[in-house]
């Protein structure tokens, strides 16, 4: 209810719900890599694994999860939402 709606279009998009743990955040990581500060990223994530490890590990290279979400419409599917930080305010 901050005027910023999740359900607007993403800058960018990646799905690797078929790939495993460690490719999965790598390839998370590549894509953020080349995304502007504050730009959003929809990454597509298997169970297991990948959901527990992707996010925690965007987190700690100091983006915000915007969102974890269960896709409804492709079970064991999940929908992380991913802002790039600004590196100016990682300090």
């Amino acid at each position: 209810m901050d005027g910023q709606s999740l359900s607007s279009t993403p800058d960018y998009y990646l799905d690797i719900t078929s790939d495993i743990c460690p490719i999965t955040f790598v390839k998370a990581k590549l894509l953020i890599e080349k995304m502007s500060a504050g730009e959003v990223a929809e990454i597509r994530l298997g169970e297991g694994e990948p959901l527990i490890n992707v996010p925690r590990s965007v987190k700690s290279e100091g983006h915000t999860v915007l969102s974890l979400e269960s896709d409804e419409t492709s079970p064991g599917v999940h929908i992380l939402m991913v802002k790039k930080a600004d590196p100016a305010s990682a300090a």
